[in-house]
């Protein structure tokens, strides 16, 4: 038996980048939203034949025109009626604008209803102290970040945002505070933060059980997802989910995260203890709720059980999908294997390929989750 959406009637603006062939952007978002209940509206930002990971890509980029001509064209027939929206790929800082833009709009059209419209932000800027997008990317997204409801960087975009260095968990602690209190952001998600935390589950104090990664030393690498709800007075409510690391790269990991959050914040909080956080603006929780019990936290938790599933998922597909990928060129080149295994370009086109997330024979993993990993107070 299908299981039921796990959201009322939801209906999504997804504003980021689409391949031809693959799962990164919108190609995923689409995917995942679907298939967990959600109406979607894809605006692409950029129409490519591939993701940018093999090193060989045909394609074109909207100019920030073209996205406000897509948006007038639905408000010119009455379809922008959406209850969230989600960013996340978007060429060049004129384009950026033009999607904040949009956002506004969005929230101003909601403001008379609070909880009506919530914006989940993904600020594609760069990763492991490279940034691959214009330099003006960065103060774009800076300028326009407030008017967001939940922001998902990675811990090199955090630092870009905050302007805060970070290198242990005070400096992360303090660049949370910073995106909190200067630009009053409601909730954060760190999505990939590769320190060493300690948690309350370390700590004589704690009584909530431990997932298994916090509670005894790690046997493989593991990274950390760290978030926060800002109370009240701009102060955060910090926890941390860790989380093993699987020896492979991905691409699409942090579009699947952002597209699955849409989805469990606006179950987490539909479904939450206070009935009155979905209908308060940003779904910002009372300031009595604490960190683990935030429905960021308990969204949080859902969207790293999927995530885990899905990867081990296509880790175990790999080793399969490669020798049938070196098979076929073999075959269309009239080669034997070992000189395709000989090619390193044509092995690290074939080495993506089967690197590409299994999602669409793996709902069961998008939609019902095993809760393996546990937010815990920093």
């Amino acid at each position: 038996m299908i299981p039921e959406p796990p959201v009322p009637e939801t209906s999504v603006l997804a504003i980021a980048s689409h391949v031809v062939s693959g799962h990164v952007g919108n190609k995923i978002a689409v995917f995942v939203l679907q298939s967990l209940g959600c109406d979607v509206s894809a605006l692409n930002t950029v129409q490519f034949s591939n993701h940018t990971g093999y090193r060989r890509v045909k394609g074109t980029k909207l100019s920030a025109q073209e996205i406000t001509d897509l948006w007038d064209g639905l408000k010119n027939c009455h379809l922008d009626g959406f209850d969230m929206m989600l960013s996340g790929y978007v060429p060049g800082a004129a384009g950026v604008e033009a999607v904040g833009r949009i956002a506004q709009e969005l929230k101003a059209n909601a403001a008379s209803k609070p909880g009506s419209f919530f914006w989940v932000l993904d600020p594609v800027m760069g990763d492991n102290g490279k940034i691959y997008v214009a330099e003006d990317v960065v103060p774009a997204y800076r300028s326009l970040i407030h008017h967001a409801d939940l922001i998902l960087p990675n811990q090199f975009e955090a630092e870009l945002l905050s302007g805060v260095k970070i290198t242990d968990s005070a400096s992360l602690e303090r660049a949370v505070e910073v995106l909190h209190d200067t630009y009053n952001l409601p909730h954060i998600v760190i999505t990939s933060v590769s320190l060493p935390l300690r948690s309350a589950s370390q700590t004589p104090s704690s009584t909530r059980p431990a997932s298994p990664t916090q509670s005894q030393p790690p046997s493989t690498p593991t990274m950390s997802v760290v978030g926060s709800t800002r109370t009240s007075d701009r102060k955060p409510r910090l926890f941390t989910i860790q989380f093993p690391v699987f020896n492979a790269y991905f691409s699409g990991t942090g579009d699947m995260f952002a597209a699955l959050m849409v989805v469990r914040m606006r179950e987490a909080v539909t479904y939450s203890a206070s009935d009155k956080t979905q209908h308060t603006e940003s779904w910002l929780s009372p300031d009595d709720v604490e960190p683990t019990s935030l429905p960021l936290a308990r969204a949080a938790e859902k969207v790293l059980a999927s995530m885990h599933e899905v990867l081990e998922r296509t880790c175990e597909h790999m080793p399969s999908g490669l020798a049938a990928a070196v098979t076929r060129l073999a075959t269309r080149r009239g080669v034997s294997e070992d000189v395709v295994r000989a090619d390193s370009e044509a092995m690290h086109l074939l080495k993506s390929q089967a690197a590409e997330l299994k999602l669409s024979r793996n709902l069961g993993c998008l939609r019902e989750p095993t809760l393996t990993y546990r937010a815990e107070k920093m």
